[in-house]
């Protein structure tokens, strides 16, 4: 079984949706420091000139975990969200086929950052149609407090022996902690693929809303033909 790993991160980008796509069972990893000026609580969108950030307004204090982080209220941000969408994609050919689920999410009262972000996770990975693949909260186990105990603790917690690791976490994971667990360590190696975008000129490493405003039906078949090659690649 392949476990992978990951903070719960704002309208995430494509590489998220793939290691879910290419994993058994999915970990939110809420538990950890919160990363000012990260993907935690922001995004970039495609515009007409390049791209914007669309960010979510938080009340942090250091050093707070991801699931103790409020959102700021005080700040109009779900209505200028809603609006930057609107205004950048109201020409795509799939934008009317997920602007209810993005209005219903905006409609809600959302106090925790955490609790936002995998409400909206799910939704994404449901229309890209990976809900049959589970996932779980690390906050819901007993773990270890040092980076590679904590990853292997999952690992065992879901009977995983393989962990999916991101294409930076072979820089501070222990990989003969792993070794000695008996949990074997597989890179990711996401491959951006190219697909029709509005106002052409591709702009990678945006949200996946982008994919899904452009591709429709199409996005979850992209995801998988990245993963199907990598896997081709490796074997």
């Amino acid at each position: 079984m392949i476990a992978a790993v990951h903070q719960p991160q704002y309208l995430p980008w494509l590489g998220y949706f793939d290691k879910m796509h290419r994993a058994d069972v999915f970990c939110y990893l809420d538990n950890v420091q919160y990363k000012k000026n990260d993907w935690q609580n922001r995004n970039r969108v495609k515009t007409a000139r390049d791209w914007q950030w669309i960010t979510v307004p938080v009340c942090y204090r250091y050093p707070q975990k991801i699931n103790e982080v409020s959102i700021n209220n005080n700040v109009n941000w779900k209505h200028k969200h809603l609006q930057a969408l609107i205004t950048n994609y109201s020409r795509a050919p799939f934008f009317k086929d997920y602007l209810g689920l993005l209005e219903a999410t905006y409609a809600k009262d959302w106090r925790s950052l955490v609790d936002l972000n995998i409400h909206l996770i799910e939704e994404l990975r449901t229309a890209l149609k990976l809900a049959h693949r589970p996932t779980v909260r690390a906050s819901d186990f007993d773990l270890s407090r040092d980076p590679t105990g904590r990853l292997i603790d999952i690992c065992k917690s879901l009977n995983a022996d393989t962990y999916l690791s991101g294409q930076d976490g072979t820089r501070y994971m222990n990989m003969e902690r792993f070794r000695q667990a008996g949990i074997r360590v597989v890179v990711q190696d996401f491959k951006h693929p190219i697909y029709p975008q509005v106002f052409g000129g591709f702009q990678s490493n945006l949200s996946v809303v982008d994919l899904l405003f452009n591709c429709g039906p199409k996005a979850p078949d992209i995801i998988a033909e990245v993963a199907e090659d990598i896997q081709k690649k490796g074997s």
